[in-house]
C-alpha cells in the first residue's frame, strides 16, 4: 500500500476506534507526514517495501537532524512510525512488522513545575473580575482557574466541559484522554467561582453566540478555546507579577504537588489526575524533597 493511503487508513483508525484527542492526532499526523515524505525520498512507494533496516534508517536520520530534536520528540515521532506498522501487519495489509526491534530513545522525566500556595492565590486573585459589575470575562477567568487548581484538569478537558458536568453539587465529571470519564471533587471556592459565572456571566456571554452547552464561552459566546484558555493563565500571571514560569499545565502540577504534600496518598492523586499508571504520578512525589529536608531538619536529633 503507498505510505500515504496507510497513514490515512491508520489516522482514522485511531480517530474512531481508540478515541484519541485531537491534539494527539494532530502530532501524529505530523510526525507520519514526516515519514512518508522520508520514504518518497528514498524512492519508497510500497509500505511492504519497508525493512527493519529503512526505519533503523529513519530513526538516525531524525536522531541527527540540526537543530539536535529533543529525546521526547524523537520518542513520539518512533510512537507514531512503530503504531502505524503495527497496524498494518495485524490488519493484514502488511506481511511483517518491520519496527519489532526498534527502542525509541529513554526521554528524560523532568520534575514538574509547581507554584506555591501563595503564588496560586495570587495567580487566582489576578484573575478575578474588575471593579466594574458587567466584567464577565473576569467572573469567567476566575472560575476557569479556580476550576483548574481545585480539580487538576489539563486545559483541554476544562474547556470541553459542558454545563451539565458540574450540575452535581460538589464533583466534576470529567472527560480525559481516550474519552474515559472520571469524577473528581470541587472544593467550596471554585464552586462559588463557578456558580458567580453561571449566575451573573454565562447567560449573557451565551446570548451573544449560537447555543451551546459548553460551560466556558468566549466573549462572543463561542466556547472558549485551549488557546485562548493559555491567554488567560498568561494574562494572571503578568498581573499578579509571578517571576515563575506558567504554563497551562502548571496549575495541575500545583494541584498534584500540594495535595502530595497534605499527605494525600499516591494513589488517590492518581486517580484524580486520570493517570493510567502510578508510575506516572509518582513523579510528583520527587517535588516534595525540600519538604522533606525541612522535617528531617526540625525533627531528627542529629540532623545539625
Amino acid at each position: 500500500m503507498q505510505p500515504a493511503r496507510a497513514i490515512d487508513a491508520y489516522l482514522r483508525h485511531i480517530t474512531i476506534e481508540r478515541g484519541l484527542s485531537e491534539h494527539t492526532i494532530g502530532a501524529y499526523r505530523h510526525d507520519l507526514g514526516g515519514y512518508a515524505h522520508w520514504l518518497r525520498e528514498q524512492g519508497i512507494t510500497d509500505t511492504d517495501a519497508v525493512t527493519p533496516a529503512v526505519v533503523a534508517a529513519f530513526a538516525a536520520a531524525r536522531a541527527s537532524a540540526e537543530p539536535a530534536p529533543a529525546a521526547s520528540s524523537l520518542a513520539r515521532l518512533q510512537s507514531s512510525v512503530r503504531g502505524l506498522h503495527r497496524f498494518l501487519a495485524r490488519e493484514g495489509i502488511s506481511a511483517d512488522d518491520p519496527t519489532g526491534r526498534l527502542r525509541p530513545p529513554k526521554a528524560p522525566r523532568p520534575l514538574p513545575k509547581a507554584l506555591t500556595i501563595e503564588q496560586v492565590e495570587q495567580l487566582l486573585d489576578a484573575a478575578g473580575p474588575a471593579e466594574a459589575e458587567g466584567d464577565l470575562t473576569g467572573l469567567r477567568d476566575r472560575a476557569l482557574l479556580e476550576l483548574l487548581y481545585a480539580t487538576g484538569a489539563r486545559v483541554s478537558e476544562a474547556v470541553q466541559l459542558d454545563v451539565d458536568d458540574v450540575s452535581h453539587g460538589d464533583v466534576l465529571r470529567v472527560r480525559g484522554k481516550g474519552s474515559k470519564e472520571r469524577i473528581v471533587p470541587v472544593g467550596s471556592f471554585a464552586r462559588a467561582a463557578l456558580d458567580a459565572y453561571l449566575t451573573r456571566a454565562r447567560p449573557e456571554l451565551s446570548r451573544r453566540g449560537r447555543a451551546t452547552p459548553r460551560l466556558f464561552l468566549g466573549a462572543r459566546g463561542a466556547p472558549l478555546s485551549r488557546q485562548s484558555a493559555w491567554l488567560v493563565i498568561q494574562r494572571a500571571s503578568e498581573r499578579a507579577q509571578l517571576t515563575a514560569h506558567v504554563s497551562p499545565h502548571t496549575l495541575r502540577h500545583s494541584f498534584a504537588t500540594h495535595l502530595l504534600q497534605g499527605g494525600a496518598d499516591v494513589r488517590v492523586v492518581q486517580e484524580l489526575l486520570g493517570h493510567a499508571s502510578v508510575a506516572t504520578t509518582q513523579i510528583y512525589t520527587h517535588v516534595s524533597v525540600d519538604a522533606l529536608r525541612d522535617v528531617y531538619a526540625t525533627s531528627h536529633p542529629r540532623a545539625r
